[in-house]
């Protein structure tokens, strides 16, 4: 089978399928994007039992809302890194600090009102700081280690140069007006070193999970020009 992706909304939170010999689903979504999810693959002609790994990037509430419903409707097994596995066995995912003024007016709203309590899931795979290849499910790319937004934040650079960056970056108008580094984060400086890290490895387009994807030399001017904090 040739590869492809495709971005899938759930919710506020755009998830990504990847297709080579073996199908991997990226991320799981926030509240209310189960159903749109099943259409999707409807709309695909795909059979929910072909993903049978959920790789999240991090562990937030907004990435993990339906992984319980989608575990089920899959059969597929979960990855994330250490640092956030509790996030998903616990099912009380914290939410992260605010980085601007905006940033921390939602963060403290945010936990006034944001209280999940979700299912207690076994993480079955755990990403080291390593990284990990994709290349046994037919998939050419790879996980990486992205720290800073959560401190197990991973992202998934495939050989094309599309990279599938979690909250590393945000480009959805309730977050920010154009794309750039997120407004919420538990460290942000480390959040600009993993993006150095990840600029030298020939990544070309940026797909966040929150907004449409866009060009990485966003990126390149956003990390050149961020003031240490």
């Amino acid at each position: 089978m040739a590869f492809t992706f495709h971005r899938i909304p759930v919710g506020i939170c755009n998830c990504f399928l990847l297709r080579g010999e073996r199908t991997i689903l990226i991320d799981s979504g926030a509240m209310g994007g189960f159903p749109a999810f099943k259409k999707k693959l409807r709309a695909l002609n795909i059979d929910p039992r072909e993903i049978e790994l959920i790789l999240l990037t991090h562990g937030h509430w907004d990435h993990i809302t339906c992984l319980e419903d989608i575990q089920k409707l899959t059969g597929a097994k979960i990855a994330i890194h250490e640092k956030d596995r509790f996030m998903v066995e616990t099912g009380e995912p914290p939410f992260p600090d605010g980085v601007t003024a905006y940033g921390n007016g939602m963060a403290w709203a945010a936990r006034q009102v944001l209280h999940p309590h979700l299912a207690k899931l076994r993480v079955d795979t755990v990403i080291p700081d390593a990284g990990m290849s994709l290349r046994a499910f037919g998939i050419p790319g790879e996980v990486v280690y992205t720290p800073g937004h959560s401190m197990g934040h991973s992202s998934i650079l495939l050989d094309s140069g599309d990279a599938i960056v979690g909250d590393m970056a945000m480009n959805d108008w309730y977050l920010r007006s154009t794309p750039g580094l997120p407004i919420l984060a538990d460290d942000i400086n480390m959040v600009v070193e993993s993006w150095k890290k990840i600029l030298s490895m020939g990544i070309k387009r940026i797909y966040p999970a929150h907004g449409m994807d866009f060009d990485v030399e966003i990126m390149r001017h956003e990390v050149a020009n961020f003031r240490l904090n």
